[in-house]
């Protein structure tokens, strides 16, 4: 049984694992340490501020060449740290007005 309520078991980072943030769009990128991740999201610590996390969605730069990413949206924030989701290419969200609405945004992993 799990204690705190998620889905998926969290891994914990030994090591501070020094990660990047960039906006959808291209046109911001912050640095960050990933804290703990899992299968469906991660914890962050965002270095400077956090006010183009306002954007709601971005990109998680698990690479320092940005060939592997995740693309999240926000979930919470609290100081310094944030929890972010993964939004997957295939997820469905809830019916809307009668008909299946389709989440257009894509997991890339090279």
């Amino acid at each position: 049984m799990k204690f705190d309520g998620r889905k998926a078991q969290r891994v914990k980072m030994d090591h501070k694992q020094p990660v990047n943030l960039m906006g959808s769009d291209g046109t911001w990128r912050r640095s960050c340490v990933l804290l703990d991740v899992s299968q469906s999201g991660a914890k962050i610590e965002v270095e400077g501020t956090l006010d183009v996390l306002q954007a709601k969605e971005f990109f998680l730069l698990l690479s320092s060449t940005g060939l592997a990413y995740r693309r999240c949206e926000l979930v919470w924030i609290d100081g310094t740290t944030a929890g972010v989701h993964f939004v997957n290419a295939d997820a469905k969200k809830r019916p809307v007005n009668g008909q299946a609405a389709v989440t257009q945004s894509s997991v890339q992993s090279k």
